[in-house]
């Protein structure tokens, strides 16, 4: 019996159960006793392993199968009627194609299992800024990781009404026969089998295949990104992968960052850094997406969709992120690490070795040539857990963001920081993001990697017309826009040392920037953009040699102009759709050197 009176949802999911045909259909309701029973589900299915509960109360590790560790990009499609629609970024797919093929898939691919019914919302319950999906799926996993990533339950269906909802259809593909059970197998299917699909034009998501991550929590990546993005263009609003930082100063002024920065860039460390400078203090509101509206003072105001961590486990440590590391301390999920013998998990770059273990395959483990926890390991875990979450973390109304900061991972040529001297100088900025695939590369020039405001695998549909979206954004903020910075904490020497120390030092370079949006602060004119001098930015405390902050503040005009020609291949790329404005930055930007 369904408790929903939303006449629409109840047809697609009697739909839904047709089509996939389970044993049965179960509604959620958000409760701590549906969870508990969750998880009781798959330890008895041999899915899941409690953790001691003297190590880490009410916590569980999971193993996925080898074939379902990460997201599958080349399994993704956006499917729009015209593929002019979905850019040249994405991989297409015509809609009537793809649903006949993954119809023939969901086809009794539910037989034997549960059907679960998740009314979620993304963002805090009745926010104007928030979404509501509903999610069908097979797996108790994804139950109980939608539980902490997003808002569950039966006010959720309440304040849904008869209202519109997005439609995030899943399953693991893999049907049970009569008296099958799992049995300590993860269950998914063949990569040739997965499909994660989005169809913008009817806000509707489907997934088959994969039992993990991203590919199978459809309000992260899936709602929360592309078909969000697609959403804010139509709507006027943006859906951004950032995170949300609120620095207040001494004097108790607040500032609101959202910062955008591809993997492995340190994003969930900024996010939740810890200021060693006197007198601030910073809090987080989340560590990966961002929803944005402008309001009626004119303002863009952000909210965090989520409502829990979803991390990589491997980096993260008491030296590199405390606040993750005692947001996990319980009520968490694990996937795919290695489970310690007194009841633990744990995982490479962690603050203690680990001597012997099972490893994220179930082998028996000790330390040597190969890892023991997968390197995309995952935690899940309650934002409300983390200690520097702020006060405003769930405010419906979202807070004023001052500053956008986009980055990327290089090791040579990038300084430190710069600022945009104009909103379009700033998108042009985000729009050419760059990083090195690895810290070996030794021909830069044909070895970066462009991420447009880290939205590459993420962008629901044409960049060009992302892009663009941005310039527009720019035009209705006016001189209300936040300021816009560009970062690389990763520069190095010519011997291979990191010239600024990075982590909590952060902190520094984002203390500039609020007080240049104050007025408050100096700073250079380059090609670049506007740039701190070295007494601009406070050091107080700080050993660094004046050589090397010079380095990591110098911009070589001969090394950038090395870089015109990927940064031409990289428009060319996009090619017809990259927008007039963009053409004319990227023209001014060779010119300021020289070019």
């Amino acid at each position: 019996m369904s408790p929903s009176k939303n006449s629409k949802l109840n047809a697609w999911v009697e739909e839904v159960r047709a089509m996939v045909q389970p044993d049965k259909v179960e509604w959620c309701d958000g409760t701590t006793a549906e969870y508990d029973r969750m998880m009781q589900v798959m330890v008895e299915a041999g899915l899941a392993t409690k953790l001691n509960p003297a190590k880490r109360p009410n916590s569980y590790h999971f193993r996925s199968d080898p074939s379902d560790v990460a997201r599958v990009e080349d399994r993704t499609y956006i499917s729009t009627t015209n593929k002019r629609d979905a850019g040249p970024t994405n991989n297409w797919a015509s809609p009537k194609e793809l649903k006949e093929t993954m119809r023939g898939l969901y086809n009794g691919c539910m037989k034997g299992r549960t059907m679960y019914v998740i009314p979620f919302s993304m963002g805090p319950i009745g926010s104007d800024i928030a979404k509501i999906g509903v999610q069908v799926t097979d797996s108790p996993y994804v139950v109980a990781n939608m539980h902490i990533m997003t808002r569950v339950g039966t006010k959720v269906l309440d304040t849904l009404g008869a209202g519109e909802f997005i439609p995030c259809l899943h399953s693991v593909g893999k049907p049970l026969q009569p008296g099958q059970k799992d049995n300590g197998v993860w269950p998914c299917a063949p990569i040739e089998k997965k499909y994660i699909a989005h169809f913008p034009e009817e806000n509707l998501i489907w997934s088959y295949g994969s039992g993990y991550g991203g590919n199978a929590l459809l309000g992260k990546k899936c709602l929360a990104l592309r078909i969000a993005s697609a959403m804010g263009k139509k709507e006027g609003w943006m859906a951004e992968h950032m995170l949300i930082l609120r620095l207040t100063n001494p004097e108790g002024r607040k500032f609101h960052i959202a910062a955008a920065f591809p993997s492995a860039c340190g994003k969930t460390n900024l996010a939740m850094l810890q200021p060693p400078l006197k007198g601030w203090k910073a809090e987080c509101l989340g560590d990966d997406i961002a929803w944005m509206k402008i309001k009626a003072d004119g303002r863009l105001y952000a909210i965090n969709p989520e409502a829990g961590f979803f991390g990589v486990a491997p980096g993260t440590s008491y030296k590199s992120n405390p606040m993750a590391m005692d947001s996990i301390r319980e009520n968490a999920i694990f996937t795919n690490c290695v489970m310690t013998d007194d009841g633990d998990v744990w995982w490479e770059d962690m603050d203690k070795p680990c001597d012997h273990g099972i490893d994220w395959k179930g082998r028996d483990w000790k330390p040597g040539k190969e890892v023991g926890a997968h390197g995309n390991a995952r935690f899940t875990a309650p934002a409300k857990q983390c200690p520097v979450i702020c006060s405003d973390w769930e405010n419906p109304e979202g807070v004023p963001i001052d500053i956008f900061v986009f980055g990327g991972r290089r090791t040579r040529v990038m300084p430190l920081v710069h600022q945009a001297t104009s909103w379009d100088h700033g998108v042009f900025m985000g729009a050419t993001a760059a990083s090195e695939p690895t810290a070996a590369a030794l021909d830069v020039s044909s070895a970066l990697r462009r991420d447009p405001m880290a939205m590459l695998p993420f962008c629901g549909y044409n960049v060009g017309d992302y892009w663009q979206h941005w310039f527009e954004m720019g035009d209705r903020l006016g001189n209300k826009a936040p300021a816009i910075f560009y970062v690389n904490w990763f520069r190095k020497s010519d011997a291979g040392k990191f010239l600024w120390p990075g982590y909590g030092d952060n902190a520094r370079v984002l203390k500039w920037m609020c007080q240049r949006v104050e007025g408050k602060v100096g700073a250079r004119e380059t090609p670049l953009g506007f740039m701190p001098n070295p007494e601009d930015l406070d050091l107080t405390g700080l050993t660094i040699a004046k050589a090397d902050l010079e380095e990591v503040l110098r911009v070589d005009a001969a090394a950038f102009k090395g870089e015109f020609a990927d940064l031409d291949g990289w428009m060319a790329k996009i090619g017809e759709f990259v927008p007039e404005r963009m053409k004319k930055q990227v023209a001014e930007y060779k010119k300021r050197f020289g070019g």
